[in-house]
């Protein structure tokens, strides 16, 4: 089992998370659940998430819960998520309660599969007894981190919002034990 650790950002972790932004944006990856990491320039200008986000997305702003994960051996960050709530409709479709990503040096590892693991507790602890996670059809990753934490496939939609690569989104949702 991975040994990770989520962890709420601090200037503990800026440089790596400032790394983290470079390696993906260097892998032209989707910096999915990283609270618009992309956007910044600098540390402190992400670590601002509420001001910031609300300016982003006006009205479509819901407050989000951003973890950074962290292996234990080594206190490397691998992985950022957010869980966001409640739902509006357009993350009811296309990005659900949850947002994940994980370094592309750092993947393979199983280390998205325990990332939603841990964080389902989290949820639960905010009152949600189940969670959206949205994915692109063509992202079988995430297709099997979601379905190994117990996700269920409810149906596919077309991506109007031209979020994934298919064109397809899968909306699954988990049930959060009590």
């Amino acid at each position: 089992m991975c040994e990770l650790m989520l962890i709420r950002p601090s200037h503990t972790y800026e440089e790596q998370v400032m790394s983290y932004r470079e390696e993906m944006l260097h892998n032209k990856d989707s910096l999915d659940g990283c609270a618009g990491l992309e956007d910044v320039r600098s540390f402190d200008e992400w670590i601002d998430f509420e001001p910031r986000l609300k300016k982003r997305y006006g009205t479509g702003y819901v407050p989000s819960e951003v973890f950074l994960a962290v292996r234990k051996k080594d206190n490397d960050v691998v992985g950022i998520m957010d869980y966001r709530h409640p739902l509006t409709d357009f993350l009811r479709s296309f990005g659900g309660n949850i947002g994940y990503s994980v370094r592309p040096s750092e993947r393979r590892k199983g280390y998205a599969s325990e990332m939603l693991r841990l964080l389902l507790p989290i949820c639960r602890d905010f009152g949600e007894t189940k969670v959206l996670l949205t994915c692109d059809k063509k992202n079988t990753a995430s297709q099997r981190t979601i379905i190994r934490n117990g996700g269920v496939l409810e149906n596919e939609i077309a991506d109007a919002a031209g979020l994934g690569k298919s064109r397809i989104t899968q909306r699954y949702w988990i049930s959060i034990q009590p």
